[in-house]
């Protein structure tokens, strides 16, 4: 499962959801300033930074999950590849 860690006027976010909806690739977008649980996810996977899009891909073959900052699309189809993760 691939999730999207975002905000509404994220233009890097906006960006990446174009590619992952150009690539066919499945998602959920989590919007941090309407989740706190979220926010704090993103905050101690950046720094204590709310950077967005973090992008958190939890394998279904029980792997270790990845967790990117503002990913490319390369980098995200890279750690997609033998995840499991259906595109």
């Amino acid at each position: 499962m691939l999730t999207m860690y975002s905000t509404p006027w994220c233009g890097y976010c906006h960006r990446l959801k174009s590619q992952l909806d150009r690539e066919g690739i499945a998602y959920v977008v989590v919007d941090i300033e309407q989740d706190p649980k979220a926010a704090e996810f993103v905050m101690s996977v950046n720094g204590g930074n709310q950077t967005v899009p973090t992008v958190r891909i939890v394998p279904t073959d029980g792997g270790d999950e990845i967790v990117m900052t503002n990913p490319s699309i390369t980098q995200v189809k890279a750690a997609l590849t033998g995840t499991g993760v259906a595109g």
